[in-house]
């Protein structure tokens, strides 16, 4: 089995968000931003529109968020091997209001995290193993990789990242809640969009 990077990686994703200005526009995500400081989950699968990940990994986690945020997270994010687009219309798919999806076309950051598996057999090439995380500011303190780690597998093996196996795992912890406003406990992330200050930011 493969291990995850017990650090979170540093890596820019590629974005294409719309502005309140109304101009499309791409911004980089660097994910080092969204792990500092911060206590987060990080959920990685094959490809989005996908069975399992559209009809339980995902509106899962999307459904149990606030649960999450009682539990001490300040945020969840999911990974796929996907470029924005793809991504983007995901999130629209899924009435997404909480969960912020990560496009990772490139695959850099899946390379980087080591969970980047081949699924050549499906037509898809590079992919995610499908795996769930949880880092406390950058460092790796829960880990739920699903067993048969190899390239090219039969089947999709989804047991230990389903998120209510996730939340059971980080209320061990006994971490203090986090505000559903901005203010004393709780911090939005606050992205770098470099020189397009007037993005509003959206994952969905």
């Amino acid at each position: 089995m493969s291990e995850l990077n017990t650090s979170f990686p540093k890596a820019i994703l590629k974005k294409h968000v719309k502005a309140v200005d109304g101009i499309s526009r791409w911004v980089d995500i660097d994910t080092l931003e969204l792990a500092e400081d911060r206590k987060i989950v990080v959920f990685g699968l094959p490809g989005a529109f996908t069975p399992t990940c559209s009809s339980q990994q995902l509106p899962g986690f999307e459904k149990l968020y606030h649960e999450f945020r009682k539990a001490g997270i300040d945020d969840i994010f999911c990974v796929s091997v996907n470029d924005t687009f793809v991504m983007n219309e995901w999130a629209l798919d899924q009435g997404l209001v909480n969960v912020k999806l990560l496009p990772d076309g490139s695959g850099e950051f899946t390379i980087k995290i080591g969970m980047d598996v081949r699924k050549d057999n499906l037509g898809f090439g590079l992919r995610s193993w499908r795996y769930a995380a949880v880092y406390d500011n950058g460092l790796l303190v829960w880990s739920g990789v699903e067993e048969g780690f190899v390239d090219n597998i039969e089947g999709d093996p989804y047991e230990v990242s389903k998120p209510e196996n996730v939340l059971d795992n980080v209320k061990a912890f006994g971490w203090p809640s986090v505000t559903e406003t901005l203010g004393e406990e709780g911090r939005e992330i606050e992205l770098n969009f470099s020189e397009t200050t007037d993005v509003k930011e959206t994952f969905s």
